[in-house]
């Protein structure tokens, strides 16, 4: 038996990654999961993989493409139990060269898209549901030229204290986890492949434990964060990163 037999998840931006592994992890544990993102064929692709899934492709950002979601989730007739808002953009510039649609593009997606999809959820949420939000360490550090993405992940962080207070008489909990450096295609499409291992390399330097993370690592928080074995765990952020914020090295 899994944690999560009988359940009913959604995780956004599930094409691959870490969305994907923690859809796969969500599904292992029993839950029938609900996986949205932009490329079609990537995310039913990724259905396939999971088994016990649906894909209902689309934009967090957009009202209607969330509607289309959570009427899938209604048609099952299950309500739902876990949320793992884990989509997000990111891009990089100084506050030199920082243009405006750069900095739109990044609050659209991570703010905008992340409320709408917890808040479009609502309705359906069962007693005791989990939600998840995907922020990051980079929400900590005030590294160059991650201004934007940093800030963006830093207010989800506190979003999710915010919702916690205000959804805890529902019986609903949320949390945050916020991931460090971990092995996913994300920086060889954001920097490109002869650029990716060198930006790795930056980026596992800083890690106490000198390695990557796994998606397995952060997609079993998430399963951690999702199940009952977490039931006293309101409002926290949990980081999966290493020791990079809790030892200096």
């Amino acid at each position: 038996m899994g944690q999560l037999d009988g359940k009913t998840a959604v995780v956004t931006g599930a094409s691959d990654g870490i969305g994907l592994g923690a859809a796969q992890r969500l599904a292992a544990e029993g839950a029938h999961v609900f996986i949205t993102g932009r490329r079609e064929a990537e995310l039913e692709a990724a259905a396939q993989a999971i088994g016990s899934a649906t894909a209902v492709p689309g934009d967090i950002a957009e009202p209607a493409d969330l509607d289309r979601l959570y009427e899938a989730v209604r048609a099952r007739g299950q309500g739902l139990d876990v949320v793992f808002a884990n989509a997000a953009t990111a891009g990089f510039a100084r506050i030199d060269e920082m243009d405006m649609e750069l900095l739109d593009t990044i609050y659209r997606v991570n703010i905008r898209g992340t409320v709408l999809t917890v808040q479009k959820a609502l309705p359906l949420l069962n007693q005791g549901a989990s939600i998840i939000l995907n922020a990051s360490t980079r929400a900590d550090d005030g590294w160059e030229g991650f201004g934007a993405y940093g800030a963006s992940k830093a207010a989800l962080r506190l979003f999710g204290r915010t919702w916690a207070n205000e959804l805890k008489d529902r019986g609903i909990r949320v949390n945050t986890i916020s991931p460090g450096a971990i092995a996913t295609p994300a920086v060889a499409k954001m920097v490109g492949q002869d650029n990716a291992e060198a930006v790795e390399a930056t980026f596992r330097a800083k890690v106490p434990l000198q390695r990557h993370g796994t998606i397995e690592e952060v997609a079993a928080a998430v399963a951690f964060l999702a199940s009952p074995q977490s039931s006293f765990v309101l409002g926290a952020n949990l980081y999966v990163d290493g020791g990079e914020n809790g030892i200096r090295v």
